[in-house]
This record gives C-alpha cells, sequence and structure tokens, in this order.
C-alpha cells in the first residue's frame, strides 16, 4: 500500500474557502470594471519571464526575493510586480501601441520574502498606468485620484482619504538645504512617520543632520490647514528653488483637477509627509487610507515616474500609476471584521430530483441557465431532506423540485429558501419569481 503524502499548503500562499473565494472574486471583478470604466486597457504579461529581461532593474532586497530558476539553457524567473513586465511591454511593442497608452492588469506576482500575517510570496496586485511617449501631462496625474475615489466607493467605502503629495516639493527643500545626497535616506526616514511618529522621525535625522535643518524640514511637513491653505502656505515659505517652485505649481494644478474629476474634498488632502519610498516616483504621489483603520496603512499607493523604460530603450517614457496589493488587502479586512464572507453560492437557483428520471431535471436546468440565471443541480441518490440540506448550506435562495407529479403535469415545484414558501407552477411563472 502507497503511504499517503500529507496535503499542506506552502506558507505565504493563500488558499480560500468557496464562500471568501467568492467575495475576493467579486472584489477583483470591481476594481476591473472601474478600471475599464475609465478607459484603460486590458493586459495580461507571462508570470515566467527570461530572468535577464525582468532582472534589468533589480537590485538590493529585490533581487534577493525572487524567484529564479534555470530549464533546459533557459534562465527565467517570475515577475515581482507588475512594472517590470510593463516597461518591457510597451518598449516590445511600441510601434503597434498609441499612446499616452492607458493600461490596467490584475494578476499574481512572486516574491521569496519571509511570509508574515497577511504578507504572502504569491499575492494579486491590481495595477493601472498611463504611460506618455516624450511628454506626459499632469492632467494624468489628477486622473488617478478618481480611479481611486471610484474604485474604493464601488468596494463599499465611504470613509477613506486619498493623501498626495509631490516629490518635487521634497527634493526642492533638501536641495535648498544643501542635503542632496541625503535626500533618499530621509524620504526613506519622512515615509515612516505614520509607523512611529514625528519623535522617533526627528531622532533617526538627528543622527546625520544638524538641528537647524532637521527643525526646518519638521517644520515644513507639519504644515496644517485644508489644501489651499497648505499650498499658500508653501508658497509663503519664498524658497529660492526651481524645483520646489515647479512641485509646488503641479500640486496646486493637480488639486484644481482633482476636484473637476468629481473628488470631493473630504475624500483627498495635500499631506506634506507622504514622500514614496522607492527611488523612481519623481512628481505626485499617491497613499489611499481608510480613516477608522489607519493602522492597516495604505491601500492603494502609486505615483509619477519620468523614465518607466530607461533599462530597455533611450526612448523617454514617463509615466503614472497605482496599484492596489488585492491578497494583502483582503487578508486584512477580513481579519479586522471590516468586511464579511456571508455569500456561500454563486447559484441563483438549485434543481433537485425526487426521481431517477433525470431527464427533465437536466431539461429545466438548461431552460433557466437560458434565462441567464445560474443553476446548480443536486441528482444524486439522496433523501430529499439531505438535499434541502445541502440547498441551505449553500444559502440558495430557490430550489426547483421536481418529482413525479411535476414530471406528469410539466410543472415545477418553487420553494423559496428564506421564507419557506412553496408553490406548483409553470417554469415559465417560476423564473419570473426567481428573476
Amino acid at each position: 500500500m502507497n503511504e499517503k503524502v500529507k496535503p499542506k499548503t506552502l506558507p505565504g500562499f493563500m488558499e480560500l474557502l468557496p464562500n471568501e473565494q467568492i467575495l475576493f472574486n467579486k472584489m477583483k471583478e470591481t476594481i476591473q470594471k472601474t478600471y475599464e470604466k475609465y478607459g484603460f486597457l486590458p493586459l495580461d504579461t507571462p508570470i515566467i519571464e527570461d530572468a535577464k529581461v525582468l532582472l534589468a532593474k533589480a537590485g538590493g532586497e529585490t533581487e534577493k526575493q525572487i524567484y529564479r530558476f534555470e530549464k533546459g539553457d533557459n534562465d527565467l524567473a517570475l515577475r515581482f510586480d507588475l512594472t517590470v513586465p510593463l516597461a518591457k511591454y510597451v518598449t516590445e511593442y511600441y510601434d503597434k501601441l498609441s499612446f499616452p497608452f492607458k493600461r490596467y492588469q490584475i494578476g499574481k506576482v512572486y516574491r521569496g520574502e519571509k511570509p508574515q500575517r497577511g504578507r504572502y510570496r504569491e499575492f494579486y496586485q491590481c495595477d493601472v498606468d498611463i504611460i506618455g511617449d516624450g511628454k506626459l501631462s499632469i492632467i494624468n496625474e489628477a486622473e488617478i485620484p478618481g480611479v481611486i475615489y471610484d474604485t474604493f466607493k464601488n468596494l463599499g467605502f465611504d470613509d477613506f482619504t486619498i493623501c498626495v503629495n509631490n516629490r518635487k516639493i521634497l527634493n526642492g527643500l533638501f536641495n535648498s538645504l544643501e542635503l542632496e545626497n541625503e535626500s533618499a535616506e530621509i524620504l526613506r526616514i519622512i515615509d515612516k512617520i505614520d509607523k512611529i511618529g514625528v519623535e522617533e522621525v526627528e531622532k533617526e535625522l538627528l543622527k546625520n543632520i544638524d538641528s537647524k535643518k532637521v527643525k526646518t524640514i519638521l517644520e515644513f511637513i507639519a504644515i496644517q490647514g485644508n489644501n489651499a491653505e497648505k499650498i499658500k502656505a508653501l508658497e509663503n515659505l519664498n524658497l529660492d528653488n526651481e524645483m520646489f517652485k515647479e512641485g509646488v505649481e503641479e500640486l496646486k494644478s493637480l488639486s484644481k483637477f482633482i476636484k473637476i474629476f468629481g473628488v470631493p474634498e473630504e475624500n483627498f488632502k495635500i499631506d506634506l509627509t507622504i514622500a514614496r519610498g522607492l527611488d523612481y516616483y519623481t512628481g505626485t504621489v499617491y497613499e489611499t487610507f481608510l480613516n477608522k483603520y489607519r493602522s492597516l496603512g495604505s491601500i492603494c499607493s502609486g505615483g509619477r515616474y519620468d523614465n518607466l523604460a530607461g533599462y530597455y530603450t533611450d526612448r523617454k517614457m514617463p509615466g503614472v500609476g497605482i496599484s492596489i496589493g488585492l491578497s494583502r488587502l483582503f487578508f486584512q479586512l477580513i481579519d479586522n471584521n471590516i468586511i464579511s464572507a456571508d455569500e456561500q453560492a454563486v447559484s441563483d437557483v438549485l434543481v433537485i430530483s425526487m426521481t431517477d428520471n433525470y431527464e427533465m431535471c437536466a431539461k429545466v436546468a438548461t431552460i433557466l441557465r437560458e434565462n441567464n440565471l445560474n443553476v446548480g443541480i443536486n441528482i444524486e441518490d439522496q433523501k430529499i431532506g439531505k438535499k434541502f440540506k445541502y440547498a441551505d448550506n449553500l444559502k440558495v435562495k430557490y430550489v426547483v423540485i421536481i418529482g413525479e407529479d411535476e414530471i406528469k403535469n410539466d410543472v415545477v415545484t418553487l420553494k423559496n429558501m428564506v421564507t419557506g414558501e412553496q408553490q406548483t407552477i409553470k417554469l415559465e411563472e417560476a423564473i419570473k419569481l426567481i428573476k
């Protein structure tokens, strides 16, 4: 007798029960429909890429986390995000694309990091990006918060804030303080302000920067008020730095057009602490938070970058985009009881047989499906009570019963599993009631 292998799922890989998968799929579908509403085109790049192509811009921790393997003479790797495959794609198919190129991609990515609660080695990302050919209007950057707003409204959320900032403002400030070489490290520290607080940020900054300059940085990121007041305060700083001035003007224009794109001011704010630690963001940056669950961190992030495909081509291809880490977000929402996976089935109706004559069951199920209903069927050799329990477990609202009398009289018995009401009627009438 062969020894049985104990079934187990690898750490860091998500598997859901059917009720959870139904909810997950609905969230994914909602995100997809919203992206398409804004004119983003679908894209699906391979999970496995040539390692040399995929790793062109990788380094440090990212490269250590990549799943890489050989098959024959091929050096292969699993994609670790959806941005690098996009860069490869727009370079490879440049002559066949229309710019600005607006694409969305929803797919799995892989990172060999240490798995933790809610952090996976295989997870879904839901990205949108707008790629320009040589240039890209800032109006595109203002449309992105509209996408974020509609997406989370469609997912059933109301109380959330899209935080925006501009890296040019921060970088211009650092230039004026003669801290250009330290800017990446300063941005990395500032990016942690929500997690560790102002005092700890100050301590970290003071390790390498004199107290007067640290004071200026902290005063800058502590600017308060509504969006208009913050822009006014930035203008009143009168910093003699062109990058800073350009960033303020971009932020001013961005704020104006975000409102025109229909995002209420209570759902977006200028937040000068939002830095985005990734080096390639060069202008506008976004972070999105659920106001009552700020501890979850950003649920949708992104920004403007000036040269998407620099590792593959000399063409300048600026872009702006955002990403939702759907697997992590789903886990957090379930784990914090913010959403619940109550739906047990995708069927509108279950057809069950009371006889061993299954022809009418099959015929009825086919007709119901032709009327755009989702239909399950149970023709197993079970007692009727067990079949009703099966329907109840699946949370199916209606059951169509086919017995000898129903076959003889060419009718069906329709039972509402919620109210318990039961009636024997023509199939056409049953369809109207189910719909």
